[in-house]
């Protein structure tokens, strides 16, 4: 699992016999899925449907691999802004999870409870924090479920990433710190932010194993996840993952990567791009044709023209949760100003 693989590198397949055969199928058709619905979403917003979109094109494995790993009935994932293919992988409404794009909802309208996926996070490395925080309230309940917090290269940087990373190693709390390092925060190369080159490597300073693997490889992805995993869900706390892959869009909608990327670069990653990897894996380990792959395409297109006509008519939300989520137990400001929404909207 100490793969590095540098800028540009070429790469064999990955090695499905890591994976059960169905497990990589299923891993297969989320990361198409995902793959169309990224596409669609980047149109929806060029159509002025979105304000703005964030894309995961190049992250695939990284999300759906490391999501595959989780018991969706204990383990709880803590996202940013950019984990579409983890809730996806999850079964999160996409729906739901879409409406926050369209800005009829803060953070997603969807149950994030029954969905084992946190609220849509865009304070950089703010999920970080919430997942430590829950995974010590998990293991003082005496529960097995261990949170898995998402977090970018550019997040590392971030001190709320630094002080969850240690409070995680002081208790041993069982959190698997899942770091995707597309090598550029927004414009910003790894070389220019991060010390000593390895995020992985700065693991050891909280007390903790660091691994660094091909964010590229979904098997080895969801083998490092799941030993993560299995190790915090037995008493051995946390793990840092740096799952090394790359933006292959532009950070988000309003982004322009020519003014900060080179075009070879760009094209070295694209040869390396998870998606086509992970069928070829499939079809020469023989675990897939020509017939799976016209099925899965036609099943997630499919999926993918149901969403986005359920996000076209989707409604907006009542005014009144304005008030109905701010506190458990609404306050009596909270209380007077919903009176006086009430005389101004209302007939």
């Amino acid at each position: 699992m100490q793969t590095h693989a540098p800028p540009g590198a070429g790469s064999t397949p990955d090695r499905t016999g890591a994976l059960p055969a169905e497990s990589a199928r299923r891993i297969y058709r989320d990361m198409l899925t995902a793959r169309l619905l990224d596409t669609e979403a980047i149109a929806l917003q060029r159509q002025g449907v979105f304000p703005a979109y964030v894309s995961l094109r190049g992250q695939e494995a990284a999300q759906v691999a490391s999501a595959a790993a989780l018991d969706r009935d204990r383990d709880f994932a803590f996202p940013t802004y950019r984990e579409m293919a983890v809730a996806l992988t999850l079964g999160v409404d996409m729906v739901g999870y879409l409406a926050s794009h369209r800005a009829l909802w803060h953070g997603g309208r969807y149950d994030p409870i029954a969905s084992r996926f946190g609220s849509i996070n865009a304070v950089v490395g703010g999920p970080v924090p919430h997942a430590v925080g829950w995974a010590l309230g998990e293991r003082l309940r005496g529960e097995t479920g261990c949170a898995i917090a998402y977090f970018g290269d550019g997040a590392s940087s971030q001190g709320d990433v630094h002080e969850a990373l240690n409070f995680a190693g002081v208790f041993g709390s069982p959190v698997v710190f899942f770091c995707q390092n597309n090598r550029w925060a927004l414009s910003v190369p790894n070389e220019r932010q991060i010390a000593g080159g390895s995020i992985a490597a700065r693991a050891a300073g909280y007390g903790m194993p660091g691994i660094t693997v091909d964010g590229n490889d979904a098997a080895a992805v969801h083998n490092a996840t799941r030993s993560a995993l299995d190790r915090a869900r037995s008493g051995g706390g946390p793990t840092l993952i740096e799952a090394l892959t790359y933006r292959l869009a532009p950070h988000s909608t309003s982004d322009d990567t020519t003014r900060y990327r080179d075009r070879g670069e760009e094209h070295a990653w694209q040869e390396r791009d998870p998606l086509p990897r992970l069928g070829t894996a499939l079809e020469e380990a023989g675990h897939a044709d020509t017939a799976f792959f016209e099925q899965i395409e036609d099943g997630a297109r499919a999926a993918v023209e149901r969403i986005r006509d359920g996000i076209a008519t989707a409604p907006p939300p009542a005014g009144s949760d304005l008030f109905t989520y701010v506190y458990r137990e609404p306050t009596e400001e909270l209380a007077r100003q919903q009176r006086l929404w009430r005389e101004e909207v209302e007939p």
